[in-house]
Order: C-alpha cells, then structure tokens, then sequence
C-alpha cells in the first residue's frame, strides 16, 4: 500500500506550513494534555531492553503485550522548529493512552530531507532529528520500532538505491527488484545499517545498538520481490542482511516487515490469502520469517486494498481469520512472537463512516487481548496511522488523530487497559490514565 509522503505536500522549498496549523498544535498541547506538560520528563524513566522468550516478548522478566502505533513521520517533521513540536505533542498523547511502541521510519533516501543524500553520504542536520526522536521517546518512557528501507518509492525506497547504482555506472540492472540481489546496492545498504546501527546519539550519548529505547528493527517496509515469484532472491537478501546486523548489533530485536501473505508453495495460498495475486509476490511468511536471526514474524492488515467485491462484514471476517491463522503459525511452526505492525481502513470506502473504524480496531484489538490471555503467540498491533491536529495535509485516508473521536479514542485506551491487567506489565498505568483504567475494571 503506497503511503502518503510528506515532503511531496510541502512548498517548493519545504518551508510551507499554515499558521493555523501551527496554532492549533500549540493550542493542542497546552490545552489537551497540560497535565503531562506539568511532569518533568528531564528525570529519564529507565528502560529496559525487550527481549524473546519463545513466542512471548518479555521485559524484565514479564510478559510483554504491545498496544503500538505507526507515526512513519516522525524524524522528517524533527528537522525543522516549526514542525519538531508535533512529536513531543504525539508522544505525551500515546503516553497519556498507555501505548508503548511507536513504529516509525529511519530512512530516508534521497529525497526531501534526505537522511542519506547519496551512497554513504548522510546530513547530519537530518541524523539529529532522527536523535531527536529516539530522545524524546525515552524520555516519555516509549519504544522506537525502526524501519531501515522502503519497498515502496515514498522516502526514496529501493527504487533509489537502484538509481543509484544505475548512474554511478555499477548496477546490473534498472529493476526495482536489484535492490535484492545486485552486489553494489547490498553494499550500498549494508554500509547504511552500519552507519545506523552505530550512531552516537549526540542527545543521550548512546550508540543505536545501545539503546533500549529502540525496541527492534525492520528491514524493510513491505518487501515484495515480484521478478522472482519463487521467493529465493528475497529469502536470501533477509539471511544475509538479518546475519549482518545481529554480528553488529545483538541486543535489538529484528524482524522482515512483510505483509504476511503466503507463497506459492504453501498450503495456506489458497485458503488464508487475500486473493490468487497475493502468492506471486516473491514472499512467503513462514519463510521468510523462519530463519534464526528473525525475532519475530510482521503482518500487515489491509482488508480494503486487498479486497475490491467483498463486502464490509466479509473483510472483517477476513481480518479474524487472517489474524488467528499468522498467530497460530507462530506458535506451532515459527514458535515467534506475531506483531501486526499495520492496520488501517480507508476513510475512501464507499458509505464509509467512522463507526466501521471502530468495529475494525475492536476486532483486531480483540484478537491480540484473547492471545494475551493465553500467553499466546499474537504480541501486538499497530494502527496504521496516527497525527496530532493540524497535519491534516500529511494525513492519507487511513490516519486519525485518535482523541478527536470519543468512541475511537476509548476503544483504544481500553484495549491499553485489558492488556495492563492480564499481566500486571510493564504498561505504566499512571496518572489520568490510571482514573481510565480504573473505571474499567
């Protein structure tokens, strides 16, 4: 699914930014959630790194289940004064609901705010805004899952790193898909993960690999290989590249960052997949997710792009069951933890209303909760995507700013609140949120 990009919606010059919109960011976060401003986030909460314990995450030796969110945005508006509020103001909000894992972008390509201008060639003016961001999540006590690469052309993507090679004259082909097997562009990448992994934070002080405010990474945003349906070029880009990190950095965990449809020769094709496309696209879950330096398996959950026919009660009877059968692949074939690390319903549906929404939230949430409480394999979600008010022109039909909407916001904190309970986690149910929670149970 193609997301909205930034920088395409911005002046010329990147400079554009509504007064108004800018108001009613500032308005937000004094009005909204003043409580939180009044807590000194300067005294540092103390994280610990997550780990894995079988198909279960842990920390500090506790079941850990994951109520997250995706802001992909985050280090692109950490450049700039005028936009760098938005992501405190959106980490107090999810601190204030009790999420604790943002999913969010670590790349960006050659593009506008280009992290990396060109191959090895980084603004450092952009890799502090990215230092920003990981700060700032420590500070409120927030989890960081960071992606490396995008399948896709917002952000530069592997269309970049082709072109790339293609004008230094090395690359051996203009296909998007020889950013799987082409030798210089797997250079290209490897010496941007290492230049990654081993940043020095110039706020914290800390490496990347060091830092246990970085939950995990993902290798790439939604991989498809479609020149080889077979699944073998991408299956041997994941072992090399998903090796070469952990020889780097063994303490995060890591995960692919696929959609989660089933190749061509596994069984499930035809009964679990959206429709026949979804096994000709050179991936396959179980595959790709099996092998060892793979933490855990991602699924993505796009009912309304992947079906054009099916009918509101049908998609959502195909969330279930694509959710039941990823989890129940974790537990008795990967034996990893499942995150599905994207969920969304397009606000373009025909007779769409917010109330549909809701339901979908409510039954994806409550697949995680009945994983939960059997200690299951299903770990987490994350809803595709999240803003604070004033982004209305970087929203794509799938956002919300989830406080605007009183049912949204509350099936959201409750589902925070279920999790909390089951195992007395690692949740910090404090203040306001402690009255949420304790209406509820």
């Amino acid at each position: 699914m193609v997301k909205s990009s930034s920088y395409r919606l911005m002046g010329g010059n990147g400079l554009f930014f509504p007064i108004l919109g800018f108001a009613s960011i500032i308005a937000f976060i004094y009005l909204s959630f003043g409580d939180l401003l009044s807590v000194n986030y300067k005294n540092e909460i103390s994280l610990s790194f997550v780990e894995r314990n079988g198909s279960n995450f842990i920390v500090d030796g506790r079941l850990f289940y994951i109520n997250g969110w995706n802001s992909y945005w985050f280090m692109d508006h950490a450049v700039h004064d005028h936009t760098r509020p938005r992501i405190r103001a959106m980490l107090q909000a999810a601190a204030k609901m009790g999420l604790t894992v943002c999913r969010t972008w670590a790349f960006n390509d050659g593009d506008y705010n280009a992290l990396q201008i060109s191959p090895g060639q980084f603004d450092e003016r952009v890799f502090k805004a990215l230092d920003y961001v990981i700060a700032e999540a420590r500070e409120v006590g927030i989890r960081l899952l960071l992606s490396l690469v995008n399948n896709l052309d917002a952000y530069g993507g592997k269309t970049r790193y082709v072109k790339w090679a293609w004008s230094e004259g090395v690359g051996l082909s203009s296909s998007n898909d020889s950013f799987f097997y082409d030798p210089s562009i797997r250079i290209y990448f490897k010496n941007y993960v290492k230049t990654i992994l081993t940043r020095k934070n110039t706020i914290t002080g800390l490496q990347y690999r060091d830092d246990p405010t970085i939950f995990g990474w993902e290798l790439i945003n939604e991989p498809r290989c479609m020149t080889d349906p077979s699944g073998d070029t991408l299956q041997e880009w994941i072992e090399e590249m998903s090796t070469f990190i952990k020889k780097i950095d063994n303490k995060h965990l890591l995960t692919v960052g696929l959609e989660g449809f089933y190749g061509r020769k596994s069984p499930k094709r035809k009964t679990v997949n959206p429709e026949f496309w979804a096994a000709d696209m050179g991936v396959d879950f179980i595959r790709n997710s099996a092998p060892s330096t793979i933490d855990f398996a991602s699924v993505h959950i796009y009912p309304d792009q992947w079906f054009k026919k099916k009918s509101l009660e049908g998609k959502l009877k195909f969330v279930a069951d694509w959710m039941h059968s990823h989890i129940e692949d974790g537990e008795k074939v990967l034996k990893k933890p499942v995150m599905f690390t994207e969920f969304g319903l397009s606000d373009l549906n025909k007779g769409f209303d917010p109330s549909q929404r809701d339901e979908f939230y409510k039954i994806v949430f409550d697949v995680i909760y009945e994983s939960a409480k059997k200690k299951g394999a299903g770990a987490g979600s994350f809803a595709w995507q999240f803003l604070v008010e004033g982004m209305d022109e970087f929203n794509d039909d799938f956002g919300i700013v989830p406080w605007k909407r009183a049912s949204t916001y509350s099936i959201i904190t409750g589902h925070t609140c279920r999790l909390a309970k089951i195992h007395e986690g690692v949740i910090p149910i404090t203040g306001s949120m402690k009255n949420i929670c304790n209406g509820r149970w």
